[in-house]
């Protein structure tokens, strides 16, 4: 079972970058889909979560209007697609998998990917 992130590097502020997460030994869309991120000397933090069957949360509002999930099911891959992107977004990027919606929220997670560096900088 593995979980692997891509689509990081290096932007200019307002840029826009779309991150994927494949997932291999098992099915994306059976789970709950979650994007977290930790910035340098910060604490990991949750972007949004995602589940099919259950709908999309985000963790903070102010990600409302620049960052969306979207899946394709026939890659078994889950984009986070980023928009007027800011250096505060700089951050190492994970894509993780829970068996639900409310534990991806309670950063309850089954499988973790490696992370994927995003740096917002002119």
């Amino acid at each position: 079972v593995q979980v692997v992130e891509s689509g990081g590097g290096l932007v200019q502020p307002g840029s826009s970058l779309r991150l994927s997460c494949g997932a291999s030994g098992f099915t994306l869309d059976d789970y709950a889909i979650g994007w977290f991120r930790q910035a340098p000397g910060k604490e990991r933090e949750g972007v949004l979560c995602f589940k099919s069957s259950e709908g999309k949360s985000y963790f903070a509002d102010s990600l409302k209007g620049r960052f969306s999930i979207s899946r394709d099911n026939a890659k078994n891959t889950v984009y986070l697609q980023m928009n007027s992107l800011k250096p505060e977004d700089t951050a190492v990027y994970y894509c993780a998998a829970a068996t639900s919606l409310l534990r991806c929220l309670n950063t309850l997670i089954d499988y973790w990917g490696q992370g994927t560096q995003v740096t917002v900088s002119s």
